[in-house]
């Protein structure tokens, strides 16, 4: 869908440094609560059997039930879709101009943030918890001179090396704009 080189509102002479989507791990703990919710019904069942051999005894109460059973397989699978969309379609891009925000808001809905890069003022990174240091993934925070006055980066690999990566483009990007005076090194 997005890629470095198809970008929203791309402008002459841009190109993307980075495109940046959440760790693969957030996923991966959504996917363990669906994977729960689909097992669920069975050790219910198996629980409820001899219970339930005398209610089932009956074909409508059987087919009532498979309908009930069908549902809920059909909205866990329903929600399981939109959770891997909004995993998937929110995308953050570093480009040598602008910042991009894209984030997926339900089904139907998108919100696209963009600010210049000379007008970063700072850019933090944030690592919680054993498994974002153990994988090396957590939260971006840039704080911008604009209206958009802080741009959040969820769970997105790499943060520290990203950081890094944001500061050497915006210096490059005032330069190029004129809002910087070069670096002079004292011999």
């Amino acid at each position: 869908m997005y890629s470095l080189t198809k970008l929203p509102n791309q402008q002459t002479g841009e190109h993307g440094i980075e495109l940046l989507r959440r760790h693969w791990f957030t996923f991966f703990l959504v996917l363990l609560g669906y994977a729960f919710l689909m097992i669920l019904p069975i050790p219910i069942i198996l629980l409820l059997g001899e219970s339930l051999s005398g209610i089932l005894a009956g074909n409508a109460t059987r087919a009532l039930l498979w309908v009930l059973l069908s549902t809920y397989y059909l909205a866990v699978i329903t929600f399981l879709f939109h959770s891997f969309l909004d995993f998937y379609l929110d995308v953050w891009v570093v480009t040598n101009e602008r910042i991009l925000a894209i984030e997926q808001k339900g089904l139907f809905s998108r919100v696209i943030a963009e600010q210049k890069l000379f007008r970063v003022q700072d850019v933090t990174s944030e690592v919680h918890g054993f498994f974002s240091t153990i994988l090396k993934y957590g939260n971006l925070y840039i704080q911008t001179a604009g209206q958009a006055q802080r741009f959040i980066f969820k769970d997105i690999p790499r943060p520290e090396e990203i950081v890094k990566e944001i500061h050497d483009a915006a210096y490059v990007c005032r330069m190029n704009h004129g809002h910087v005076e070069a670096k002079t090194e004292n011999v």
